[in-house]
């Protein structure tokens, strides 16, 4: 007789792995085949293959939480807990050759037709690139935290915020002071969470904990000496490098007194030492490097081309979106003002706002091109933009990068060339079409046509370069 099996306990450590050593026992004394599948904290191992679960007499599932039993269908399956079969797999097994289990599949017809489609959703997954799969996984759980962060941010400012020399500020120990706090702690979030869960995707529980802390020393440039972090994109790599580095240690075969630990104590400690150690010695160097090359490089064009620099101002605002380009290019326009030069943060207000509008606009406009969550995330974008909140467009831009990000640059560009040749000024750093409303701007009609014209190009050109999705036509 053959049988397949599943054990699995709530921590998914000790319990999970003495119950599949109590079935396999049982089963060699009784002259049976079975192969156990253990889904425990480091992930599922030893996974079942179709073909195992064709050719088996029988299942016997000893789980103390939620299994997905689907793949059964027309089975024999046993189900118990993890004590049943660490204390009496002998007895659990012997049911299977007395015929005494029933057998799984006898549904309505609502729940075949449930099962069917969950089946189709399964099988598309596996047709998806896992890339695209792992970075979905971590752009979905981000966007809660861009989404309260953001309109958190914007409705302080709009409600608490007063001009200042320092830009839009909120006076300190006020209820909207609190608020932005709020608001700030859940931007603070948005790039480990990203990392942790692209990794978690890839690895498994295993690749959370290395994920987060590897996206949050990538965003945090005071590791390795710059200015500016590296932002979502170095959030995205820190998620694939811990991911890809938990999931190596993982599969590496170690004695089985070390496997308990190995999920909650060994792969995560290797793999966040790992990651953290890449970008604060590999990877931090180049990226300060890049950073004072930029700042040169704008000093070097101050005098030049007015619209030029603005077109590079723009796309360097909006390539990263609150990384290292987008920094540099704002702490230039910033220090600019001190200098009796507000026309140059004019450009760049004008561009801050660009991205997450645009790409509000086309969520709203182009709907087939855009998943539902990504058409609520565009929603909250248009809100962020208009207090100026480049960071709204992070989600959309993470979810389709290489579609996405030429998008807002076009836009970008646009507005930044637009505001310069108007002689837009702006006299506070900071931007988005808030800004006017407090008075801090020169020359608001060209402003606000800045924007317009920035915005649409950016919604037109994701529509054309986006492809349309199946949830969202």
């Amino acid at each position: 007789m053959k049988l397949v099996g599943i054990t699995s306990c709530p921590n998914g450590i000790a319990h999970t792995y003495m119950a599949a050593e109590g079935l396999n026992k049982a089963a060699q004394e009784k002259g049976m085949d079975i192969k156990v599948e253990t889904q425990g904290s480091i992930g599922v191992e030893n996974e079942l293959t179709e073909e195992d679960i064709e050719q088996a007499d029988g299942v016997v599932i000893a789980a103390d939480k939620s299994v997905e039993k689907s793949r059964f269908q027309g089975k024999p399956v046993l189900e118990t807990d993890s004590s049943e079969a660490i204390n009496n797999a002998g007895e659990l097994l012997a049911r299977f050759e007395t015929g005494d289990v029933e057998v799984y599949g006898q549904q309505s017809g609502k729940e075949k037709a449930k099962e069917k489609i969950d089946e189709e959703k399964s099988k598309k997954k596996k047709k998806q690139n896992p890339v695209y799969r792992h970075l979905m996984n971590g752009v979905s759980y981000m966007i809660p935290f861009v989404v309260v962060g953001g309109l958190l941010i914007a409705i302080s400012l709009s409600l608490g915020g007063e001009p200042s020399a320092d830009g839009l500020a909120i006076p300190e120990d006020s209820f909207w002071s609190s608020i932005n706090q709020m608001g700030s702690t859940a931007f603070s979030l948005m790039v480990p969470i990203l990392a942790g869960f692209i990794a978690m995707s890839i690895a498994d529980r295993p690749g959370l904990a290395p994920g987060m802390i590897g996206g949050f020393i990538a965003n945090d440039g005071s590791f390795y000496g710059s200015e500016a972090g590296a932002g979502f994109i170095g959030g995205i790599l820190a998620g694939f490098l811990a991911g890809y580095i938990a999931k190596w240690i993982k599969e590496v075969k170690v004695p089985e007194i070390i496997q308990p630990i190995m999920p909650i104590l060994i792969i995560p400690i290797l793999a966040s030492l790992a990651v953290g150690l890449i970008f604060i010695y590999v990877l931090g160097a180049p990226i300060a490097g890049l950073m004072e090359a930029l700042t040169n490089g704008l000093e070097g064009m101050e005098g030049g081309s007015r619209i030029l620099l603005g077109i590079i101002l723009g796309a360097m605002i909006s390539f990263d979106m609150g990384g290292p380009f987008n920094k540099v290019a704002f702490l230039f326009g910033a220090a600019l003002i001190t200098q009796g030069q507000p026309e140059v943060m004019g450009a760049i207000a004008a561009a801050i706002c660009t991205p997450p509008l645009g790409m509000g606009l086309a969520s709203l406009m182009f709907k087939r091109k855009f998943k539902n969550d990504e058409q609520e995330a565009g929603k909250a974008a248009v809100a962020m933009g208009l207090v100026g909140i480049t960071e709204g467009a992070i989600p959309l831009a993470a979810a389709d990068p290489f579609r996405v990000i030429p998008s807002i640059m076009a836009g970008g560009m646009t507005a930044g060339a637009i505001a310069m040749m108007g002689g837009v000024a702006d006299h506070v750093p900071h931007g988005g079409p808030i800004v006017a409303v407090f008075g801090a701007i020169d020359n608001v009609l060209m402003f606000f046509l800045a924007i317009i014209v920035g915005t649409i190009v950016t919604a037109v050109l994701a529509n054309i370069l986006k492809k349309p999705t199946v949830e969202g036509s």
